[in-house]
Order: C-alpha cells, then sequence, then structure tokens
C-alpha cells in the first residue's frame, strides 16, 4: 500500500521542519510505502527555500510551488492531482493535525472506509469566541449546504483512491472540500481526536476568511439565500398590503388622514433596502456564474520538485514547463525592477 501526503502550507517556515519530523517519525512506524507532497501556496517567507531543502535531501518529498497564493482549498486541490497514494490523507502544515492517528486512519481505510474523517473533540489555544464562531459555522453549514456535513471536521481526512478520482473530477472554481466530500456520499468513518494548539505563529483562517468560505460554501452547494430573498420580499409586500388596508381605513372610515412622512420614509426604505439586497444575492451568483463560464485555471504550478505531471492531464489546470538555462548573461539590468506578485 502507498501512503500519500498532501500538505498545503502558506508562510510556514517556523512549523515546516517541526511537522516533517514528527510526520516522519509516524510514518516509520507505519512501514508503508509513502510520498509526502507540499504544496507552496505562494509563501513570502523562507517556506520555500525549506521546502527545496527538503525534497533535496529526500526523494519522497513532492514540491509543488504555485506562482502565487491562490489559497488554501485550490493548494488541496493540486495536491489531490499530483498525489499518486492507495489512500491520500488531507492535512495542515501547523502540527494541529496529529499525525499520531495516522495509523488509526489507515486502519479504516483498509476496513474499507472510502472516507475517514477526524473530527475535532477538544481545541487547546482557541478562544471562547473562536469555539463560539466554529460551531455557528458548523451549524450553518449544515442548514445551508448539507446536512451530511459532520461538525467539528475540517480539511484533515484520509480519502480512497476510488474518492480522490471523483473529487478530481469536480472542478468548480469556488471550492469547497468539506461540502464536496460530503455531497459524494462515500462511505465514511469519523475517528475523534484532540487538536492541539498551532506549534508557532497564527491561523492563517481569520474570522473573515470564515466568513468567505462560509458564504462560498453557501453560494456554491446552496441556493437559499436566493430563495430566503423570495419569502422576505413575500412578507414585506403582505405587510405593505396590510398597510395600504389600514390607510383606506383611516381615511375612508375614521375621516382621518394619514397624518405625517415618517411611516412613508420608513416604509420607503424598508423596501428599497430588501430590494438592494435582493439584487445583491442575484447579482453574486451571476457573478459566480461568470467566473465558472470563464474557465481559467484553479491554480498555476510555477516549479515541481521530485515530481513529474500528473497521470493524466487535469482540467482547469497549468503546469509551467521547466525554464531552461540561458546562455545570455542572467545578471538583471541596472535600469530594471524586479517585482515578486504573491
Amino acid at each position: 500500500m502507498r501512503l500519500s501526503i498532501v500538505i498545503p502550507v502558506y508562510n510556514e517556515a517556523g512549523n515546516l521542519l517541526l511537522t516533517l519530523r514528527a510526520l516522519q517519525g509516524e510514518l516509520r512506524k507505519l512501514g508503508l510505502d509513502k510520498e509526502i507532497v507540499f504544496v507552496n501556496d505562494g509563501s513570502t517567507d523562507e517556506s520555500p527555500r525549506m521546502l527545496a531543502e527538503f525534497a533535496a535531501a529526500d526523494p519522497a518529498i513532492k514540491v509543488l510551488n504555485f506562482s502565487r497564493n491562490f489559497g488554501h482549498q485550490a493548494a488541496i486541490t493540486a495536491g489531490l492531482d499530483f498525489a499518486s497514494g492507495d489512500a491520500v490523507v488531507i492535512m495542515d502544515a501547523d502540527l494541529q493535525d496529529p499525525p499520531e492517528i495516522l495509523g488509526d486512519m489507515v486502519r479504516l481505510y483498509l476496513h474499507g472506509y472510502e472516507v475517514v474523517s477526524a473530527q475535532r473533540i477538544s481545541r487547546d489555544g482557541d478562544s471562547l469566541f473562536k469555539r463560539m464562531t466554529a460551531s455557528v459555522f458548523y451549524w450553518l453549514m449544515r442548514r445551508a449546504v448539507d446536512s451530511r456535513i459532520v461538525p467539528e471536521v475540517g480539511d484533515f481526512r484520509l480519502l480512497s483512491r476510488a474518492a480522490v478520482a471523483a473529487i478530481r473530477q469536480l472542478r468548480e472554481q469556488h471550492r469547497f472540500m468539506r461540502g464536496l466530500v460530503a455531497w459524494l456520499g462515500l462511505k465514511e468513518a469519523i475517528l475523534p481526536f484532540h487538536r492541539r494548539a498551532r506549534a508557532v505563529g497564527a491561523t492563517k483562517y481569520t474570522l473573515f476568511r470564515m466568513i468567505h468560505l462560509s458564504w462560498t460554501a453557501i453560494s456554491s452547494f446552496s441556493a437559499l439565500p436566493l430563495r430566503l430573498s423570495i419569502g422576505a420580499g413575500m412578507l414585506l409586500s403582505l405587510a405593505g398590503f396590510g398597510y395600504f388596508l389600514y390607510a383606506l381605513y383611516a381615511a375612508l372610515v375614521l375621516g382621518a388622514v394619514v397624518p405625517g412622512w415618517t411611516s412613508l420614509v420608513f416604509l420607503q426604505c424598508l423596501f428599497s433596502g430588501v430590494t438592494l439586497l435582493a439584487l445583491g444575492l442575484i447579482g453574486d451568483y451571476v457573478a459566480r456564474m461568470y467566473e465558472e463560464m470563464k474557465g481559467r485555471p484553479l491554480y498555476v504550478v510555477s516549479e515541481v520538485l521530485n515530481a513529474g505531471a500528473p497521470a493524466s492531464a487535469k482540467p482547469r489546470t497549468v503546469v509551467l514547463e521547466p525554464r531552461q538555462a540561458a546562455a545570455l548573461n542572467t545578471e538583471v539590468p541596472p535600469k530594471a525592477s524586479v517585482t515578486h506578485n504573491r
């Protein structure tokens, strides 16, 4: 059996060596044929240099360097595209996903499970606000995206070769890997674990990024916001019709004219706000359709170390050819400027 480990990396220089040592120690215990696929998602620290040294020292370590930051979900996608194992484990580079449970994951896989998902039953180093927002996130995902999404299960999971092959066929631009795995509906085992605090540094998933991920998940997997806007419009229309009947009653029965403009301004603001909200929701869905229709690549790999191209060409993927050494003087002209876009 060959086991692949996919690790997205974005500015994790302080954690990389610790993660690699812990991972290699656990893999030696398992005694399996293995490969470790690091995906450098446009890091601007020392991560690219360290990954190149890892790859030079061990041919079982593969490194994919993105041309810029394409995001965590795109990095996972690239790792799955290049992984060649019978089973693939996705884990983070900050040691919050403990390598110690890899053996249990493999045993469950050998028992016939296509997906083995690690579920956090406790968290070290997270504030009360972080835990509360995480609970709200998974509550929202189960109700607005897919009820099969398991609470407190992130991207740390093992996928069989069949599961990886199925995910490789799903090439939408706005990706939510947890939703894609749940959507497949494959036989899944849940493995509880204790989530440790980060070894070094701070989480890359800030509150803003969590909100963005939540909206990506909802808009990619559900039309619920559009349906809610329809319901809100119907309720407000009924409320407006009720207010119209009250105005008629006040004018014809009570003999009183609606006195001021406050109520009119209130209703105008209310209806206008709901209208703009509904238009904004529609506009966001149309924009996402537009981005999907363009069919741009999910990621661009600028450099590959210790790995060839994927076994078969993957749609919406760009892997740049290695650059040949130039015979000309390679020094930068004095008047030129060099810019690194990340």
